[in-house]
């Protein structure tokens, strides 16, 4: 016996068996690959958003995720920031120049030449990645626990001391979206000025507050207990 396509009867009796073996077969998706892509992306949306509601675009451009110009840095002389007495008094000394830097993983222009680790002690420490080797730090003594001895601190108004006391998994988001979740942009924006201690002076504990924060409640606070 032959069918229209060719196909005999002898060639029947192990391809249907065969389908039959195919479709009673349980279906086995590849669900550690799934897994690790969603936890992927699910770090990925909370840098997102951890991103948009600290509002970084304010400072490093564009208005949200889809519009030009996103998180690539100043473009244009109006978005720099001018620090000290020149702020209110033109020509007023000292007078720092500082600009929001390009944060999309660009290699060259952005921050694809630093690793998340670097992303994240920027985050948490103020520390210049440029500046900061790929070490984690366990001190904020400097010389001490991988803390540089002289440290360069990102320049204001970089809000890193109030970022700071958001937990490990929120800043590690945050990097993991700024290298992983971002499309290159290639903007090379002028360094930012500082003073030659690289801003330390303004970092002190009297002025920034400790890390971590001092226990609930202090004397200026209120426990409903």
């Amino acid at each position: 016996m032959s069918t229209p396509s060719g196909i005999t009867f002898r060639h029947l009796t192990w391809i249907l068996p065969l389908g039959a073996v195919l479709a009673l077969a349980p279906f086995r998706p590849a669900s550690s690959h799934k897994k690790i892509d969603q936890g992927v992306r699910a770090q990925l949306l909370l840098g997102r958003s951890l991103v948009l509601n600290h509002d970084c675009n304010g400072c490093h451009g564009g208005a949200d995720p889809a519009s030009a110009g996103w998180l690539a840095g100043m473009t244009t002389p109006d978005q720099e920031f001018l620090i000290g007495p020149c702020a209110l008094t033109p020509g007023a000394t000292p007078c720092f120049h500082t600009r929001p830097r390009n944060l999309t993983p660009d290699n060259v222009t952005g921050l694809g030449r630093f690793t998340e680790r670097q992303i994240f002690n920027a985050l948490r420490f103020g520390l210049r990645p440029e500046d900061t080797p790929d070490v984690t730090i366990t001190s904020m003594t400097p010389g001490k626990g991988n803390f540089p001895t002289n440290p360069h601190y990102l320049a204001p108004p970089m809000p890193w001391s109030g970022w700071r006391f958001m937990s490990d998994a929120e800043l590690r988001a945050i990097a993991a979206y700024l290298k992983r979740g971002l499309k290159p942009v290639t903007n090379k924006v002028p360094d930012s000025e500082g003073p030659p201690d690289f801003w330390a002076s303004s970092y002190t504990v009297d002025k920034i507050g400790r890390y971590p924060a001092p226990a609930f409640p202090t004397a200026n606070e209120l426990d409903p207990r």
